[in-house]
């Protein structure tokens, strides 16, 4: 009978210390939680510090390059360069200077591929400046709006040929203080005339002469005229124009703005920026243009020696249905 009273008594603290032990349990899931997540923050910080203090190892700085060295090297650039296009030309069809200039401005903003598509048209129609000054502008427009631009073009070739009519006797002047009072003509245009019509040495500083001379190390210069007074000085009057070709050459068949195709790339050793492209060589090949990559050129009427394919005419526009 006393045992009775006593069995109710065991059965609540049974059933109190299994209450305690489940309201205890998650406290103790937290605590865990807690410590872990503790952890794995002091392991993030460790490493995030460890970054900081021990960077990635970087490649070596190279050495300082000499004033006479780099000389060197370029004229060694040049060399190759010489080897490798022995056919460097002026890439604008032209059979005189009036076309030679008129094709050099409308060149701007566009490739020498559509001007020589455009300008045969152009010349039937106008060929001399007296029959362009007289040309009304919005048919002017029209023959070389393919160029893009057409507006703005057509102002500064009507204001150009009025100029040689009214001038110099409708004749292109030889001097480059003459050339540049042209409308639409600066100091890229005038040396490509020049060089190219009239056989006086100049330096052509367009988008991909400027890009090679920063990156085979002539110049650190940006603005044109900078470049071509620090490329003068490295090489002699002689070369001037030919290496203009050679160097325009290269930047549009290999040395490419976004691509260069480092590794297809003849002067690759003596080049500092070597790297900055493709390096694999096969992938490199898929990179090249023009006859180096086995396309036509950019002329129609490409000169004797030429080893790649003439460009195709223009496509005659599509009728509508």
């Amino acid at each position: 009978m006393n045992a009775t009273p006593e069995q109710p008594a065991a059965a609540k603290k049974a059933v109190t210390k299994k209450a305690t032990a489940k309201k205890t349990a998650p406290a103790k899931k937290a605590t865990t939680k807690k410590a872990t997540a503790k952890k794995a923050t002091a392991k993030t910080a460790a490493k995030t510090a460890a970054g900081k203090t021990a960077p990635a190892k970087k490649a070596p700085a190279r050495k300082p390059e000499s004033r006479v060295a780099m000389v060197r090297r370029a004229r060694r650039i040049n060399h190759e360069l010489a080897e490798l296009y022995p056919y460097a030309h002026p890439e604008l069809d032209f059979t005189n200077p009036f076309e030679l200039l008129v094709a050099t401005v409308l060149s701007a903003q566009t490739t020498d591929l559509r001007v020589n598509q455009t300008t045969p048209h152009l010349f039937a129609v106008c060929p001399t400046p007296e029959d362009m000054a007289a040309m009304p502008p919005e048919k002017l427009e029209e023959l070389i709006r393919p160029t893009g631009f057409f507006r703005a073009k057509t102002k500064s070739l009507i204001g150009l040929s009025t100029a040689l009519r009214d001038r110099f006797g409708g004749e292109v002047p030889g001097r480059l203080e003459d050339l540049v009072t042209l409308p639409g003509v600066g100091r890229k245009t005038a040396n490509v005339v020049l060089g190219n019509a009239f056989g006086v040495p100049g330096i052509t500083v367009d988008t991909h002469f400027g890009r090679l001379a920063r990156r085979f190390g002539w110049t650190t210069a940006e603005d044109a005229e900078k470049v071509e007074a620090d490329v003068a000085a490295i090489f002699p009057k002689s070369e001037w124009t030919m290496l203009s070709h050679r160097v325009v050459f290269h930047g549009r068949r290999v040395c490419h703005s976004r691509k260069p195709a480092c590794g297809a790339c003849a002067i690759a050793p003596l080049c500092p920026a070597y790297g900055e492209g493709e390096t694999d060589p096969e992938k490199a090949k898929k990179l090249l243009k023009y006859e180096l990559g086995g396309q036509p050129g950019q002329r129609l009427k490409p000169p004797a020696g030429y080893p790649g394919r003439p460009a195709p005419p223009m496509a005659p526009p599509v009728a509508a249905s």
